[in-house]
Order: structure tokens, then sequence, then C-alpha cells
């Protein structure tokens, strides 16, 4: 292969596997119904097992649009989320909650008998903790999804995602602490990302739609600065070595209680949005290293098999008492399935601000990974459909 054959697909390989996965992503929805996000996802991981030049390479910038991408699904996350509902319903939070702990629990207890070591084992327990907020919502969006069961879903995926993010911090602080006793780098790898990321969110979430009362904006409008809104709080963010992921959740949920709401012809941020899309879910397939799938697989089917359990068990023990049946509790577990993209970019974070173990836990994770990105958006697809909750059946 000639060295200027080579440049070329280095220099096409991005945009040719970008528009690759947009046209199987819509062929196999159309055909088959299969979401999107999978066919985005099952592309990515073919281009990272040919090595296609260009696409497995470590490009400067990649990091942060992909952030910037999943910054966007977490703010409309967080605007679809009512704090006040959770007064009324405190059911809803404490399932969140008490499922989020057993989940850690469980996981740090059967990777014990893995003999893996202590801080790679409460990585992965915190890993394990988050819901994809991408696949859920892209997947409910997908099918206008809307009911008890979504509701929930979306609500717990929040939920999930924030004690996720705090519990990688804690954990970040502690290895800090263990390895160089300093308690001060402990404590700023920990707390004050987490405090300082949910304020510069929440603070951004009082200062747009105050800006936004001084015109009166039309709904293209709105999307765009709320789209430029977060571009500059993930910016910041990387800055700052904070949290954007913390940081745009916290925008969403704040600009919902400041009584601004997008409307159903903003959700995913419009072409802008569905073109980032491909690019996650195909960035995050790549970083995916195909030569560990054999001997992590079998692995990733335990650990799935156990974080679905836990939220199944505790979707059915809250459903009643939340004031749904066990079916929509037992469907509002399984919906919960997907965490590759959220919990491969988390660790892409911290590795990227000097965390050494996120190299070696992602290898040990990518037969969980695989199976989590292909499977993860069918089984939350099936669940919504199972619910009878989404109004779309044919496009």
């Amino acid at each position: 292969m000639s060295t200027d054959f080579v440049f070329l697909l280095q220099a096409v390989a991005w945009p040719l596997v970008l528009l690759l996965a947009w046209f199987v992503g819509e062929r196999l929805h159309e055909r088959w119904q299969v979401p999107r996000v999978t066919s985005y996802v099952g592309v990515g991981l073919l281009g990272g097992l040919v090595n296609l030049p260009g696409l497995t390479t470590d490009i400067p910038g990649l990091p942060f649009l992909a952030n910037v991408a999943l910054s966007l699904v977490l703010f409309e996350l967080g605007y679809r989320i009512n704090l006040r509902w959770f007064r009324h319903n405190p059911w809803v939070l404490l399932q969140g909650v008490l499922e989020s702990i057993a989940t850690f629990g469980l996981i740090y207890w059967v990777t014990g008998w893995l003999n893996l070591p202590i801080d790679q084992r409460l990585i992965i327990a915190a890993l394990s903790v988050s819901a994809s907020p991408a696949g859920v919502v892209r997947v409910a969006n997908e099918l206008r999804s809307a009911g008890q069961a979504t509701e929930r879903v979306l609500h717990l995926c929040a939920i999930n995602c924030a004690l996720a993010v705090l519990a990688l911090k804690l954990v970040v602080g502690y290895w800090h602490l263990s390895t160089s006793g300093d308690l001060v780098m402990a404590a700023f790898g920990s707390v004050h990302v987490v405090a300082t990321s949910v304020a510069m969110g929440g603070l951004l979430g009082v200062v747009v739609p105050w800006l936004l009362r001084f015109r009166a904006s039309q709904a293209r409008d709105m999307t765009v600065v709320f789209a430029l809104s977060v571009l500059l709080l993930t910016t910041a963010a990387y800055g700052l070595r904070l949290s954007p992921l913390l940081a745009a959740l916290a925008f969403g949920i704040v600009a919902r209680e400041r009584r601004v709401h997008l409307t159903n012809a903003q959700r995913d941020f419009g072409t802008a949005g569905d073109l980032l899309a491909v690019f996650l879910f195909v960035y995050i397939a790549s970083l995916l290293d195909w030569a560990q799938v054999a001997s992590t697989l079998w692995l990733g089917v335990l650990l799935i098999a156990v974080r679905t359990a836990s939220k199944v068990a505790f979707g059915l023990a809250a459903a009643r008492l939340s004031g749904i049946t066990e079916r929509k509790g037992v469907l509002t577990g399984l919906a919960l399935t997907p965490m590759s993209a959220f919990a491969i970019l988390l660790l892409e974070q911290s590795r990227l601000m000097g965390f050494e173990p996120a190299v070696a836990v992602l290898s040990v994770l990518t037969g969980m990974m695989l199976l989590q990105e292909l499977l993860g958006p069918v089984i939350t697809q099936r669940a919504l459909r199972a619910a009878r909750e989404t109004h779309v059946t044919k496009e």
C-alpha cells in the first residue's frame, strides 16, 4: 500500500465512516426497526476491527467533540427532569439512589472474585452505576415515547449519571490520596470537581433563560442559543479540568426550573445534533480494542447480568410504591440497560486528566462495553414498546 494512498485513507476515514454509519442506520431502522445508534456502533466497531487508517489513531480534538455531543444529550435529559416530581413522588428518587448504591456494592463484590486491584474494582463499580443518556434519550426520542415508564427511565437515568460521576470522582480522589498522600489533590480531584461542575452548570442555567427574556425568541433561535451555551460550558469545563457531563446535566435541570421548555421539534438539537450523535457512537465504538474482546467477553456477560438484575429488582420493588404496575417496573429497569457511551467518555476524560488506572479498566471492560453498545439500545427500545408508551410504529 503506497504512502499516498494511506494518507488519503487517513484524511477521509472519519467522513467516510460517518456517512456509511448514517446510511446503514437509516436503512436498518427503516427495514427492521433497529435503533439507529446500534447501527452507528456496529459501523464503528467494524472500522476498528479492520484498523482503518485515521479512524483508530489518536487524533487531538476528538475527545472534546465527543464530550460536546454527549453534553448536548445530557442537557436535553436535564431539561426533561422535573424536580417537583421528586417531592410529590419521593419513591422514584429513593429508588434511584438505593439502586445505585446496591449496584455499586454488588459489582464491587463480584469483581472481588477476579482478584482485580481494589482501584480497578472501585472504578468498574462506579461506572456500572451509570446509564447511558445518549442511548436512552436517543431511543426514546426516536420512538416518541412518553408515559409513566418513560418518565421514570429518564429521571432514573439522570440520577444514575449524577451518582456515577460522584462515585468516580471519589475513587479518583482516593487514588490520589493512596498514591501521593496529598489530601489537597485528592479533594481537588473529587469533591471540588463535582461541586464546581454543578455550580457552573447551574449558573448558566440561570443566566441563559434570563437573557432570553429580553427578546421574543423563536424555537429555532432557542435551540441555537442552548447549543452554543453547551459548547461554552464544555469548553470552560475542559479548561478548568471539571466534568462537562455533570455541568451539562445541571444546566438542563436548572433551565427547566427557570420555566424554559424546548418543544418536541427541538429534541436531539436538529440536524447538528443528529450529526454529532452519529460521530459520538462511532467514536465510542472505535475506542474498543478488539484484541481484548475474547478474553473479557465472559466477564462482560457476568457484569451485565448483575447490573441488570439490580436495576430490575429495584424497579419491581418500587413499582407499586411509586404508582405503576410491577410489569412497568420491570420494563423500567430493563430500559436502563445502556451504559457504554457515558461510561467510556468518563474513563477517557479521567485518563486525559492523568488518572492512570483508567487505561487498564477500559481493557478489562472491553467485552462488557461491546455487548452494551450493541444490545443496550435494542433492549431499551423493546422495553419502551412493551410498556406501550411509544407513538411511532412505522416510518
